[in-house]
């Protein structure tokens, strides 16, 4: 229902022109349910699961009817294998064969794989529609901020172009004023831009078509709770891990591949059953004792391989060389995933930290600023050492926006290594 609906309001959206406001929340629902990588991925989760259906199709019954018609000259010779029938029917049925068993479980554990990639795919792309996210309101809070750096810089070009022309400041003074202001206008129109760009791809991501003009809620967000240390971080991420889940179904996959192939030199039983309705004009009372129309047999075949050939060596050892391999990668992504889930608590430690140093930046800043007002109201400091306080701080709050983008970032990052990413999300 919750899918249905977002449909019908960006259907509606779409229509009317009118630009679709997202949290955060919203746009990661929107990814899980429509980003065309997640539906490739369920696609391909279909296919495994169909073909689990294909390797037991042999143990179904099978059931081919038809005629083998023929008239005949002398003695009723076979035709396609067969006496010559008015209609004949055939049925087959595997009953016991362990070869085609393991490759039943094979393609039961691919399609575990499957979606376990599936589940992969999904967790990716909301991580990078969060990263994108949060490009996008960084973008738009840097626009803001910009935006008010302009008006200030204008309101100080103003200041000492009126100076001048009373003669109290340098020709001079105008120009630098007025390049001040065509770098803060060029810097404004680039994060215009910036954010566009960002919001375009952020609807891709969201699987919205391109034209679907969006924009990010301004949100304050409760931040996630995190691992308490860099050895929880890391367990959480192996457990979370769908990219170690991945490599133990390719494995299993792998062993039942191997039963397999031994599985090739075992005897095989096999249901078969016939049935014809013989026709007079084929000769059979002349050529036989006694002439019965209708003709039916069942029973069962058994097949014992004595001599299977190397193939079946050779394709047993192809696996196992395959499952060795699989074994030492499987390893290999274990220790990169407990290093790399500590370095990124380590990132988020850092990026806490270069935000509450960005944060007090700002605060000396802006009590600057307090300060030259007071002092502007004394006659001790003009307007526009008090607009140049402004300018400063309006630098203090772009670098803070960056430093609190920094720190959400890595802990998206971390989140989505410890496997926590879309339930803190939602």
């Amino acid at each position: 229902m919750l899918r249905n609906g977002y449909v019908l309001v960006l259907a509606a959206c779409a229509a009317s022109g009118q630009v679709r406001t997202l949290t955060l929340k919203e746009a990661v629902e929107l990814a899980s349910a429509r980003n065309p990588e997640v539906a490739m991925a369920r696609l391909d989760e279909r296919k495994a699961e169909q073909a689990v259906r294909v390797a037991r199709d042999p143990f179904a019954p099978k059931l081919t009817a038809g005629s083998g018609l023929a008239y005949s000259s002398g003695i009723p010779m076979s035709v396609g294998g067969a006496t010559p029938s008015i209609v004949q029917a055939q049925a087959s049925q595997f009953v016991w064969n362990r070869q085609q068993s393991h490759l039943v479980a094979q393609a039961r554990e691919d399609a575990r794989g499957a979606a376990i990639g599936t589940a992969a795919r999904r967790d990716e792309v909301v991580r990078r529609t969060a990263v994108a996210y949060l490009d996008a309101e960084r973008a738009a809070r840097l626009a803001e901020t910009a935006r008010k750096q302009v008006e200030s810089l204008e309101r100080i070009a103003q200041t000492v172009t009126v100076r001048v022309s009373e003669g109290r400041e340098l020709p001079v003074e105008a120009k630098r004023a007025s390049l001040s202001l065509a770098r803060a206008r060029q810097r404004l129109e680039s994060l215009e831009a910036d954010r566009e760009y960002a919001e375009s791809l952020l609807g891709v991501l969201a699987g919205l078509d391109a034209g679907q003009r969006i924009r990010v809620a301004l949100e304050e967000r409760a931040p996630a709770p995190l691992p308490p240390g860099e050895d929880a971080a890391a367990a959480s991420a192996l457990s979370a891990s769908t990219e170690v889940r991945r490599l133990e179904s390719e494995l299993a996959a792998k062993g039942f591949e191997i039963q397999a192939q031994k599985a090739a030199k075992l005897p095989r039983v096999d249901l078969v059953a016939q049935y014809a309705l013989l026709g007079k004009f084929n000769n059979y009372e002349d050529f036989f004792r006694k002439f019965q129309r209708h003709n039916t047999q069942i029973g069962v075949s058994f097949q014992v391989p004595l001599f299977t050939g190397p193939a079946v060596d050779a394709q047993r050892f192809q696996a196992e060389s395959d499952a060795a391999r699989l074994r030492l990668e499987l390893q290999a992504v274990r220790n990169r995933i407990a290093v790399d889930a500590r370095r990124l608590y380590q990132q988020v430690r850092q990026a806490e930290s270069a935000r509450e140093v960005a944060r007090l930046d700002l605060e000396l800043a802006r009590d600057q600023v307090s300060l030259l007002l007071a002092r502007m109201e004394e006659g001790r400091a003009s307007l526009g050492q008090v607009e140049e306080g402004r300018v400063a701080e309006n630098e203090k709050w772009l670098a803070l926006i960056d430093a609190a983008y920094a720190l959400e970032t890595a802990r998206v990052n971390l989140l989505a290594h410890t496997g926590d990413l879309l339930a803190a999300l939602r």
